[in-house]
């Protein structure tokens, strides 16, 4: 006889149920959206989030060229790459990722809040983020959601 009223509920990739979100990043600050889709594509806000298991929804970012920094940080902020040759670290602004591939900015933003693992390249694969107001995730029925509701 079980005695328990209760069990711990561990959820797996069989009972996950997976979502699909729309945010709008326009006149979003970049580190504040990231943090909430960075929860969104782990799952921190179902009750069945299990931290082995991909349970979080597919998140859709659109209008990523009108997102906002604060402060001066569109000149002052760096972001260091290597080419893997000697002499060969990189450094570049907000600024210049924004004029080259918009996309990049929120794509670095979520993929530094997500876990440095296995899991968590495959949560970074359920981020889809666009410029401009079109995405091409209509088939899936998106549903819309407003930031400043999250916590």
């Amino acid at each position: 006889m079980d005695t328990l009223s209760y069990k711990t509920i561990s959820a797996n990739k069989k009972t996950v149920n997976k979502e699909w979100v729309l945010i709008d990043a326009e006149n979003e600050i970049l580190g504040r959206l990231a943090s909430k889709a960075a929860k969104l594509l782990r799952g921190k806000y179902k009750p069945n989030f299990t931290p082995h298991v991909d349970c979080g929804d597919n998140v859709i970012i659109v209008n990523a060229e009108k997102i906002k920094l604060t402060g001066n940080k569109w000149t002052d902020k760096i972001y260091i790459r290597h080419t893997g040759y000697p002499g060969g670290q990189r450094f570049s602004t907000p600024n210049d990722l924004l004029a080259k591939k918009p996309e990049s900015l929120i794509e670095k933003a979520i993929k530094g809040m997500l876990p440095k693992n296995r899991l968590g390249s495959e949560l970074f694969r359920n981020l889809y983020v666009y410029t401009g107001p079109e995405h091409q995730h209509q088939a899936q029925k998106p549903k819309e959601i407003k930031l400043n509701t999250i916590k």
